[in-house]
């Protein structure tokens, strides 16, 4: 009797007789799992598209400008080209504006340059007038003196306001010394007009009884009487 067909048989019954009798262990069973085989065409996906960006300051909303309640607003889109319509600006924009040289308002400013005047000129003026010096100054000069003052009081006003609107931390005691001398010239000038007011009131009181003197207005004010008349025998 041959051995050839058992022999045959066993390697035919071997895979189901180790199949029936031989279980993996369960850490190896994800292992043994049927896995597909990929394909070796390499599928090209294309990459979703990054959000557009939004500006923070643009409104995305198409029905701006339209009621909420009545839903009206633009019946149609306007085209500013081809149009006479100004073109929008930027909010820091100004306008250039063209000033004459000879304009009244630059006397508002020391230079017309640098608004600021620097502590250095700020400081550099004399002492104020005396009452003594100004009481030999005919009216005119004492109005235009007055007048020059209030100029500089301006100005100095104008160079103190720039300064605190751009920052500077520099200059204030020099501004308050410069604006103290002309406001002393000033009080100065009032002293002396006060004097010849006064002045006034007395001389109007002695001519009201003065025959020479004419208060009426009518005619010559003084009208000397003859010295001979006035002398008495």
């Amino acid at each position: 009797m041959s051995l050839k067909p058992f022999l045959s048989v066993g390697v035919a019954l071997r895979p189901k007789i180790l199949a029936d009798t031989f279980s993996p262990p369960i850490f190896l069973a994800p292992s043994l799992q049927f896995t597909r085989q990929k394909s070796s065409h390499r599928v090209l996906r294309r990459r979703p598209k990054p959000p557009p960006i939004r500006h923070p300051d643009r409104v995305h909303n198409r029905g701006r400008g339209e009621s909420a309640i009545r839903r009206t607003g633009l019946r149609h889109q306007f085209a500013l080209a081809g149009s006479k319509q100004p073109l929008p600006v930027p909010n820091n924009w100004k306008p250039k504006i063209e000033v004459a040289e000879n304009h009244g308002l630059w006397q508002f400013f020391q230079d017309k340059k640098t608004p600021v005047i620097d502590p250095t000129v700020m400081a550099s003026h004399g002492r104020p007038w005396t009452a003594a010096e100004l009481r030999g100054k005919s009216w005119e000069d004492l109005h235009s003196l007055w007048w020059v003052c209030a100029k500089e009081k301006n100005r100095i006003a104008t160079s103190s306001n720039e300064r605190k609107a751009l920052g500077d931390g520099y200059g204030e005691y020099e501004e308050k010394e410069r604006y103290n001398t002309v406001n002393k010239t000033q009080r100065a000038i009032k002293h002396v007009l006060t004097e010849r007011y006064y002045s006034w009131q007395d001389a109007t009181k002695i001519a009201a009884n003065d025959r020479e003197v004419d208060m009426s207005g009518e005619g010559p004010a003084y009208v000397p009487e003859a010295f001979e008349a006035s002398i008495p025998f």
